[in-house]
């Protein structure tokens, strides 16, 4: 074997036309880009939503109401849910029992709403 006489693997190196590369190359002057417009400048980028001029989508339609932003959701636990742990065996609640039992995640917030009744004595 020679080192002068090897070869990339056949299908490995791709043929590709070079663009803005002179008249001759075929694809020359305009370089693909074709002629004048934000599209054939340097340095385009479509902003999101933009569509072509037309009024956005986003503020063609309606917006009612009030959003806050700083709205914190919270995960709720009702009294029927306790109990079916004490039903369980188990009495005592904290919030690695909860996770564990699958009520709640890490991460969550907890609430405890007052939809159910709790008959034996707990300690939360």
């Amino acid at each position: 074997m020679d080192l002068s006489r090897l070869k990339p693997a056949e299908g490995s190196v791709k043929k590709r036309k070079r663009i803005a590369r002179g008249q001759g190359s075929g694809k020359g002057g305009t370089a693909t880009r074709g002629h004048k417009g934000a599209k054939s400048r340097s340095g385009y980028s479509k902003k999101i939503g933009f569509e072509g001029g037309q009024m956005p989508l986003h503020r063609r339609v309606p917006k009612f109401g009030f959003r806050n932003i700083n709205r914190k959701e919270y995960k709720a636990i009702n009294l029927k849910d306790l109990q079916r742990l004490a039903e369980k065996g188990i009495f005592s609640i904290d919030i690695n029992v909860i996770i564990k039992a699958g009520l709640a995640s890490k991460n969550e917030l907890i609430k405890i709403l007052g939809h159910g009744e709790i008959t034996q004595k707990m300690d939360l």
